[in-house]
């Protein structure tokens, strides 16, 4: 009875350490990005094959665009709070609410040319051919995208 509970525990302890490496092993890289100082952007780096001072300055533009970018959504935020208001009291479509709807696409659409001028500015960053795929990927996933509740009567999709 012992003898088969000092093998039960040595297994299970064999086990346990066997568990606790691979673990270790298999979380190497992850926890190497929790150490970077801007782990938000690493994938980039692999993704699109930068080298470390091309990456520093993608990092570094990143960094410069993000006060930019925040005071811009609170700026979008504060037009939408506006407009909720008059859409909550009115029966109907009012010139106030027109031109709210109006004030919240010009802001839209200012916030989407610095968000492009921001995108150009790191693809220049990169090698030449890795910029132009990045313009395409980042242009596909924010600016091209269909806004959300369009649905299928919305905007041709490809």
């Amino acid at each position: 009875m012992q003898r088969g509970t000092t093998i039960l525990g040595i297994g299970l302890a064999g086990a346990l350490l066997a568990y606790a490496c691979f673990y270790y092993v298999g979380s190497a890289s992850h926890r190497a990005l929790l150490r970077d100082q801007t782990p938000e952007l690493a994938w980039l780096k692999r993704e699109f094959k930068l080298g470390d001072a091309e990456f520093a300055e993608v990092a570094r533009q990143h960094a410069a665009y993000l006060p930019q970018c925040q005071a811009m959504c609170q700026r979008i935020d504060e037009q939408d709070k506006r407009l909720r208001q008059p859409l909550a009291a009115a029966p109907a479509v009012t010139p106030e609410i027109e031109a709210a709807i109006g004030e919240a696409a010009r802001l839209r659409a200012e916030c989407h040319g610095k968000m492009l001028q921001h995108f150009f500015e790191m693809s220049r960053a990169m090698p030449p051919e890795q910029g132009r795929r990045f313009l395409v990927w980042i242009t596909e996933r924010t600016l091209l995208q269909p806004e959300r509740g369009m649905g299928p009567m919305g905007p041709a999709h490809p």
